[in-house]
């Protein structure tokens, strides 16, 4: 990275003589300013004017932590299938095994209600919050308002901020409760405001949808939103296959995804899997892929590779990145 920024600044230096002045940008807008306009629009949005008084009462500049943490995100740098090997740790399965069995009732009822299997629940939730353990500790507002007022992805958290205010407006929580991650992520699900305000569910009836501290509500929002981006349990997400070194010239030359988010650009396009079948691909143990399923995608995990149907692309509905799509899969699948 830092080469390609340096080539780049000797190309605008050598062919400066070539290049218009470029005007100062101008100084941003004040953030109190940024504030008033901001809580005006809100109130011709309906947010009544308590919520808007209470909700940016101590909002009175950017949060700088918030920032740093937005301009220093961790870069992922393991290989897709080390990272597999280290987050699919047996204290995870087990973990995910206990909360599962403890859960069964509930969950049984909910895979019901929304044909999801309880499986892939349990390992979203645990991927999310560490299994309950985390749903936020920063209050929403005052994050969103910073991201909001950052020019970088202004348009984007300024949607989320009003999203954040409706909630409110709504009744589904108390301010001080409305807490989440830096980013703005509410409870247990992690879901952004707006994927609240459209997916969460109340499944306990008591007029709340509580995706912080009631577990009804966390597994039923989760299910539905799994079953609203595509999954259906008459399939399955798919499973790991193995490229004969016989068959890896044919395999690669089925081509990739031209659309989609960036985890979706990097699968193949579907292929029937008796196409599969002839151009090598076999199952583990060298087995012989099964017949009649759906058509399929390619995912390579470094050495791993795993054949993907449309519930996996649901898994990526909710997080597009296949480090996590296959992490929740692989879990659930270890989750009996």
């Amino acid at each position: 990275m830092a080469a390609a920024a340096i080539s780049v600044t000797l190309v605008l230096v050598a062919g400066a003589q070539d290049i218009p002045p470029v005007a100062p940008l101008p100084a941003p807008q004040p953030f109190s300013e940024w504030l008033v306009e901001f809580r005006n629009e809100a109130a011709t949005r309906g947010i009544r004017p308590e919520i808007l008084e209470a909700a940016f009462a101590d909002v009175e500049h950017p949060d700088d932590t918030i920032l740093e943490r937005d301009r220093t995100q961790a870069e992922f740098t393991l290989q897709l299938d080390q990272y597999l090997r280290r987050r699919l740790t047996p204290s995870l399965v087990r973990t995910g095994q206990a909360m599962f069995t403890k859960n069964r009732t509930l969950l049984a009822d909910i895979g019901k209600r929304y044909g999801v299997s309880p499986r892939i629940v349990v390992a979203v939730w645990g991927l999310e919050s560490n299994f309950g353990r985390f749903a936020g500790v920063r209050p929403t507002i005052p994050a969103l308002a910073t991201l909001a007022y950052d020019p970088r992805r202004a348009s984007f958290f300024r949607s989320e901020l009003f999203s954040a205010l409706e909630i409110l407006n709504r009744g589904d929580i108390d301010l001080a409760k409305l807490k989440g991650s830096w980013a703005g992520a509410l409870g247990q699900p992690q879901f952004m405001p707006s994927i609240y305000l459209k997916y969460a569910q109340d499944f306990d009836g008591d007029g709340r949808r509580d995706i912080w501290t009631s577990q009804p509500d966390v597994f039923a929002s989760v299910a539905f939103y799994l079953r609203e981006h595509g999954w259906s349990d008459q399939m399955t997400w798919g499973r790991e296959v193995v490229v004969p070194k016989a068959a890896r010239a044919a395999i690669e030359s089925v081509p990739k995804r031209e659309e989609g988010c960036r985890a979706e650009r990097v699968m193949t396009v579907k292929r029937p899997l008796s196409e599969w079948k002839k151009r090598g691909l076999r199952g583990l143990g060298n087995r012989p892929l099964p017949s009649g399923e759906a058509p399929a995608s390619l995912v390579a995990a470094g050495s791993r590779h795993f054949l993907v149907y449309d519930n996996y692309e649901a898994i990526l509905g909710y997080n597009c990145a296949h480090t996590y799509a296959l992490s929740v899969a692989l879990l659930s699948d270890r989750i009996k």
